[in-house]
């Protein structure tokens, strides 16, 4: 039972992780219809960003983490208003090229700048201590994520279902002419969809870093995993990718315990059984 208890415990941290950064690919892939090879990238550049605050200019983390997220935001939108914007309704092909490039660059540019060590987050002595759950001792820096993942899915479903945002981002996507003609901004909707997309990577970057060493080669390494939860819940759908995150982070942490030898093979292989079950995701949403 203990055994079990920690699987889900550390299952539930590493999959909220995953649900956080993937929430917003699932909205630039799933609702956009945007190919965005550069999240992790922008996962990774949250990170560090919170990393060099605290460590280097010796922020508080909580003022370190918000700066970080709306620094992650902004440069999501200007790479969106002035770059991306010019690819929308190109080619995957031509989309898939650009943003993995992009990625190479970014990747590159970290290397340059920041050298290829992992990068460490200060924590603040209330998420840097443990706490005992009676069967185990855990980082209340884990807890503070599951929270946070909680947190980020409630808000999310409550703002493209209750919110005017919601309403004008599901018109924008069915039918962005007929939502112009209508009064929607699509082009701000567009640049905001994409900045908040960034913005959620960003802060599941910062989040995971324990869990998900902050180094150059971030944005590739964990892009093939987060790509997967988007495929398996299903495009556009934020349920379905918190759904995949979780079960497929489950996987993932019980594999380590129990047959670390063989990697990430039982990972990939709930990932082929699950597409097999359901070709286009869990919960796919009609229209994407």
């Amino acid at each position: 039972m203990q055994l079990l208890a920690n699987v889900l415990i550390d299952g539930l941290a590493y999959g909220m992780v995953l649900f956080i950064i993937a929430a917003g690919l699932s909205v630039t892939l799933g609702l956009m219809r945007f190919v965005n090879l550069s999240h992790g990238a922008f996962a990774m550049i949250g990170g560090y960003a919170a990393a060099l605050l605290t460590r280097e200019s010796g922020w508080s983390f909580w003022l370190a983490v918000p700066v970080a997220v709306l620094a992650t935001a902004l440069l999501g939108g200007l790479l969106e208003a002035f770059v991306l914007r010019h690819l929308y309704g190109r080619s995957e092909l031509s989309q898939v090229l650009f943003t993995i490039g992009l990625t190479f660059f970014l990747i590159a540019a970290t290397n340059a700048l920041a050298g290829p060590q992992v990068q460490l987050i200060v924590l603040p002595p209330v998420l840097a201590q443990s706490v005992d759950l009676g069967f185990r001792t855990l980082p209340a820096q884990r807890l503070f994520v599951i929270g946070t993942g909680v947190v980020v899915a409630l808000t999310a479903a409550w703002a493209v279902t209750h919110t005017r945002y919601g309403v004008w981002l599901r018109a924008a996507v069915d039918h962005a002419e007929t939502a112009a003609t209508l009064g929607v901004p699509v082009r701000r909707v567009q640049c905001a969809c994409f900045a908040i997309g960034a913005a959620l990577a960003g802060l599941g970057g910062i989040l995971g870093a324990e869990l998900m060493p902050l180094e150059p080669y971030y944005a590739l390494k964990y892009l093939v995993l987060v790509l997967v939860v988007v495929a398996v819940g299903g495009m556009g759908s934020l349920l379905g990718s918190l759904i995949a995150a979780i079960t497929l982070g489950t996987v993932e942490t019980a594999s380590k315990y129990l047959a670390s030898d063989w990697g990430s093979l039982f990972f990939f292989l709930t990932m082929a059984a699950l597409l097999a079950w359901r070709p286009q995701g869990l919960l796919h949403r009609a229209g994407t």
